[in-house]
């Protein structure tokens, strides 16, 4: 079969795999600019017509949206920095130094991955009451910023880099915090880059943990908060559809300035130099 038969028939089954993609955050879109009535006809519209604003009106009027938006920026960018800075130190440890016991508990720290989410929950949330965490932003950022799968990235990154860099640093008389902060970190900065990345949209998406860790509204995130305004007789999918796009820009923005970062996340620490 032709090379040039090949490449069409690979490009035609992505194009129609990204299309099948697309389709349901299309439909949140024009959902949020219908109106109850047109989000229920059948068969259904592909374009509103026309337009309206109502369900976003709706949306900022009975709930604190931008309240969590402040919940959901402050708890990201939070963890997102604590995160990346204990993984990046964790993974020079990992890669470049030698204690007794590293490798035992380096694996000891990738176990973590293979235990499921939520049976991590009920611990978690014991001792998060216990500690007086509930319904606080400690409740919402301590249990994020141990991130097995960041220091793994950072472990793999830095694994790529050239240890005579480091050991030439020490014979020039530099510290370890020197080494870190003036060598180390500048020549991280593509892993850090892509952990920052994933940390922070992970730490922006979350939903079942801010439900379960707080219980007033004025401390939800913009994931969960939505949930909020669900009625018991019906679902006012516009409304909810307006509060999903709504949470959405951000990472959709976040996205298409650093796509790039997000491919070279695909093969960090792939490769070694």
């Amino acid at each position: 079969m032709p090379m040039r038969v090949v490449r069409a028939a690979a490009y035609l089954i992505l194009s129609i795999w990204a299309i099948l993609t697309i389709i349901p955050f299309y439909w949140m879109i024009v959902t949020a600019f219908k109106s109850q009535v047109a989000i229920q006809a059948i068969p259904p519209d592909w374009w509103p017509s026309p337009p309206t604003l109502l369900n976003f009106q709706v949306f900022f009027g009975s709930a604190p949206a931008f309240r969590w938006l402040f919940n959901s920026s402050f708890v990201a960018i939070v963890t997102t920095v604590a995160t990346v800075t204990f993984a990046t130190m964790s993974g020079y440890a990992f890669a470049k130094r030698r204690f007794p016991g590293d490798r035992l508990l380096f694996w000891l720290v990738m176990a973590v991955l293979v235990v499921p989410y939520e049976v991590k929950l009920v611990p978690l949330f014991e001792l998060s009451a216990r500690l007086g965490m509930l319904d606080a932003y400690s409740g919402l950022i301590l249990p994020a910023i141990s991130a097995p799968f960041a220091i793994f990235l950072m472990k793999q990154f830095m694994t790529t880099l050239p240890s005579e860099i480091f050991d030439a640093a020490r014979v020039d008389g530099a510290g370890e915090w020197t080494l870190f902060t003036r060598v180390v970190a500048p020549l991280a900065t593509p892993g850090i880059t892509v952990v920052t990345i994933f940390t922070f949209v992970d730490s922006w998406n979350a939903f079942l943990w801010p439900v379960i860790v707080t219980s007033s509204i004025e401390m939800r995130t913009l994931p969960p908060g939505p949930a909020v305004l669900q009625l018991q007789s019906y679902t006012d999918y516009g409304l909810q559809m307006a509060g999903s796009l709504f949470t959405a820009v951000p990472t959709i923005v976040l996205f298409l300035a650093l796509q790039r970062y997000f491919l070279q996340g695909i093969t960090v620490g792939a490769v070694k130099g």
